[in-house]
């Protein structure tokens, strides 16, 4: 009872392609890769295009003061 044999699996399989269908189950695969890919590209560069270009923008002016505003309380 511990392990599935390959009839299992393969019961499994005809079950969730006759509720999902072919077409929502290819769409969700390449969803998926799309987003993996994203996220390995995001994790290569280091940060977003926002940061980057705030970080170029303050190298170019050297009277640039980085500080962090706090509110009143």
């Amino acid at each position: 009872m511990g392990s599935f044999s390959i009839w299992h699996w393969l019961i499994v399989l005809v079950i969730v392609v006759m509720v999902f269908g072919t077409k929502k189950l290819k769409n969700v695969g390449s969803d998926l890769g799309a987003a993996v890919k994203g996220f390995k590209d995001g994790m290569k560069d280091g940060g977003t295009a926002d940061t980057q270009q705030v970080g170029n923008a303050a190298r170019q002016d050297a009277n640039t003061v980085d500080v962090d505003a706090k509110t009143k309380s």
